[in-house]
């Protein structure tokens, strides 16, 4: 068969047509500016997929000055012409990408990064930034009304980033959705001690100063990433069963509160691995500052942050979010029930193990303690809102329904679903319907009503 030649003019016009519309949905875009949080709109960064962050830092406390350079390694997830970082206030002296002088510019808590040639999709880059400045801690109501972030002590700093504070001192796509692997190195004065996530791989002085390398080799949100520093007195060994800890403590704190620090996160690390599933990371251990301001723990991936010597229970709380929170991470900041509900029946079953009161009496007594025109009551789990991202409903009432869940379908089966969440989300992120699919397939149960009043609604379930 053969076409006439105005047939044949008509299908080179197609042609073109369609190769015109094939090289404009193919020509490379702007990554999006965030991820598309709800609560934090632009946390996070579209266009890549981060892989690891190499952070180099230097504080000299005395000024509160900090100088770094961060090399992140990512791989673009589309054809990219430009991408951005989060980093607040801190000046940017130069980028480069794969090697080469990059431009950017800033616009708020965004900087843009345009590359000297688009990115293909699938490739796998390097972008380095070199920075400086003095980071300023973060407040507002979000965190029980405490500074949060990069906070100054009188001998050092305390570090402790959630929800979005870790653009306050390093560039990064500044949301858990985006977990990487971490290399931070610290420069500080000598005669202070600088601890971070993972294990120690060197520590060295050198004139004035001295140097320590950190390695996380699990993904870690941008929010657990740490570089306390400060005069510490350290502890090292191994829990009983076998998993190496690293405790520091400040010697100002050390004989206040009465708890032995070391002895609780070990005995409790072993214990929640038992319960759990097995402990995800390489180091456990903690982080005890002299920080009153801080007013707050937070669970740094591998060795938790306390701001004062805590009690046994903030101690075991902190501990569970390793499984809890770390190594399953939250996908939207609205789920952060999985993460504080969860720690906080973590409270209750470790008071059910020491033989000192069940879960189910944990339970009776915050639901009783509190009236049905209680505020508490009022609050949505599954979606609490941003500025009460944290509050008391989130922790007590996420609580109160993991021991209504247990009730439900039966320790038997209510034991399997812990670890059987910490192994399939292991390292990633999931959700609240991801909870409540995996709860009914081990139940074999239909749970919508139990999940429905208990995270969705508001008003005092009746029992």
């Amino acid at each position: 068969m053969s076409l006439s030649r105005s047939a044949r003019l008509g299908a080179a016009a197609t042609a073109a047509a369609s190769f015109l519309v094939i090289a404009a949905s193919s020509a490379p875009t702007p990554g999006a500016p965030g991820i598309g949080d709800p609560y934090f709109p632009q946390l996070g960064n579209g266009g890549y997929d981060a892989r690891h962050y190499d952070l180099d830092v230097a504080y000299a406390p005395d000024t509160g000055r900090l100088d770094g350079r961060t090399t992140l390694t990512a791989r673009a997830t589309q054809k990219l012409s430009s991408f951005d970082l989060d980093l607040q206030r801190l000046e940017v002296t130069g980028v480069q990408v794969d090697g080469r002088r990059a431009e950017f510019s800033r616009d708020g808590d965004e900087m843009t990064v345009t590359p000297r040639r688009a990115l293909s999709e699938g490739r796998v880059f390097t972008v380095s930034v070199t920075y400086g400045g003095v980071p300023e801690p973060l407040g507002g109501p979000i965190i029980f009304g405490s500074a949060y972030g990069w906070m100054k002590t009188g001998d050092g700093v305390f570090v402790a980033c959630e929800p979005n504070a870790a653009s306050t001192w390093f560039p990064s796509s500044d949301h858990p959705a985006d977990k990487a692997t971490y290399d931070i190195r610290i420069k500080a004065p000598r005669g202070l001690t600088a601890v971070s996530n993972g294990r120690l791989v060197s520590t060295y002085d050198k004139g004035g100063s001295t140097y320590t390398h950190w390695r996380e080799s699990k993904p870690m949100a941008t929010y657990l990433a740490t570089a306390t520093i400060g005069k510490f007195d350290v502890r090292t060994g191994r829990t009983p069963g076998g998993i190496p800890v690293y405790v520091a403590v400040d010697p100002v704190l050390k004989n206040s509160g009465g708890v032995d620090v070391y002895g609780v996160t070990a005995a409790a690390t072993d214990y929640w691995s038992q319960v759990f599933g097995p402990y995800p990371f390489e180091e456990t251990g903690a982080i005890v500052d002299d920080m009153p301001q801080a007013g707050f723990s937070l669970e740094v991936q591998s060795k938790p942050v306390y701001s004062a010597v805590r009690n046994e229970t903030t101690i075991v709380h902190e501990l569970a979010h390793q499984w809890f929170g770390d190594s399953v991470s939250v996908a939207r900041w609205k789920d952060t029930w999985l993460n504080e509900g969860f720690a906080t029946y973590a409270q209750w079953l470790w008071a059910e193990h020491q033989g000192t009161r069940s879960a189910h009496d944990s339970f009776l007594a915050g639901y009783n303690a509190r009236p049905a025109d209680s505020a508490f009551w009022q609050t949505e789990v599954a979606d609490p809102q941003r500025d009460t991202m944290f509050s008391s409903a989130v922790y007590q009432r996420g609580a109160m329904t993991l021991q209504v869940l247990r009730e439900r379908i039966g320790d038997k089966a209510f034991f399997e679903l812990l670890p059987a969440w910490t192994r399939l989300h292991r390292y990633g992120n999931a959700d609240t319907d991801d909870f409540v699919r995996l709860a009914e397939r081990v139940s074999g149960r239909q749970l919508d009503d139990l999940f429905g009043t208990w995270l969705f609604t508001t008003g005092k379930p009746a029992l």
